[in-house]
């Protein structure tokens, strides 16, 4: 089996390479570069430098390689330069996407894993203790995940009209790394932003100390990236062996880690003295947000491996790696 990865040069897509390559499948990388690193792939892995936008471009790709599944790991991210750029979100994310599926379409290509996300979850009434499972009520409250439910809509349809067979994986908290030289070396996530604070000799900022949980900072599910990447594996093989459908997905653990308890982890790990200082809530945080991720056991028999423990650890020696 032939898989595009599209956004295969970054920080997630990286990890899902390897992984891929180590399942037996080969791999074509699609990634125009505005934040992947070309230097963390294989050697000798086909490279596309495209842009989704670019239609003509997307459908050249497809000419010039025989593919027979795509995952699709592209996408702009950033929740707070999403509210600013609406408009830049929907053309890379969702525009893109359509051309993606459209080439897919034109050449029968059916297999589909789409990187999708929590955030189409919005801002649930859960309590900390709650799992929120994939039949829960999506309700964005950004452009990014707007953007993220539309390209699950879209991939709803191709299943419907094209035989599409779709796993959407809708992540939770992606950190940790599975080689050093992988890392997130983003300041937009939890781990990386407490460990750039530390290099600046600064206290990290807790955004809300109030919530109701039980030491009154957000929860989170934070899942570990080479845990992620064994799970597209998971879903290259569901939909390889499913006929048309649409399957959303939750990725997680389906255990929550407070802010403080991350701080407290990293502290730990790099036997650094932290004190947080606690900042206003910032608009949008829900309490809680932990994945059910029964469907995952039983549809993709995956589960997570590693730790909250494994995820501190992994990162801060990618991080110093990174930075020598």
């Amino acid at each position: 089996m032939n898989w595009l990865i599209t956004g295969g040069a970054g920080y997630i897509g990286s990890h899902v390479v390897y992984e891929t390559l180590r399942s037996g499948r080969d791999v074509i990388v699609l990634d125009d570069l505005s934040s992947g690193i070309k230097s963390r792939l294989p050697d000798g892995i086909p490279f596309e430098e495209v842009t989704l936008t670019d239609r003509d471009a997307v459908f050249a790709v497809f000419d010039r390689h025989k593919i027979s599944g795509v995952l699709h790991l592209a996408a702009k991210k950033q929740v707070g330069e999403s509210i600013l750029h609406p408009d830049y979100y929907w053309e890379e994310n969702v525009v893109g996407l359509q051309n993606l599926v459209d080439a897919m379409a034109a050449n029968n290509v059916a297999n589909f894993v789409f990187s999708s996300s929590a955030a189409v979850y919005g801002q649930p009434d859960l309590k900390f203790d709650d799992l929120v499972d994939e039949a829960a009520n999506c309700a964005p409250i950004n452009p990014y995940g707007e953007t993220k439910l539309e390209g699950e809509n879209i991939s709803e349809k191709c299943a419907a009209n094209s035989d599409f067979s779709v796993a959407a994986l809708r992540y939770f908290n992606v950190a940790g790394a599975g080689k050093p030289e992988l890392g997130d070396q983003s300041i937009f996530n939890l781990v990386p932003i407490v460990f750039e604070t530390l290099d600046r000799g600064d206290r990290p900022k807790v955004f809300g100390n109030d919530y109701p949980t039980p030491d009154g900072s957000c929860i989170r599910d934070y899942v570990h990236v080479q845990d992620l990447a064994e799970a597209h594996v998971a879903a290259m093989e569901f939909v390889e062996n499913s006929g048309a459908i649409f399957m959303p997905i939750n990725i997680g653990t389906g255990t929550g880690s407070s802010v403080f308890e991350v701080i407290d982890k990293i502290s730990q790990v790099t036997g650094s003295t932290m004190e947080p200082v606690s900042a206003a809530r910032r608009n949008g945080d829900p309490a809680a947000l932990v994945a059910n991720v029964s469907r995952a056991k039983e549809m993709l028999n995956w589960s997570s491996k590693r730790t909250l423990d494994d995820i501190a650890k992994s990162a801060w020696e990618a991080w110093q790696f990174n930075r020598k």
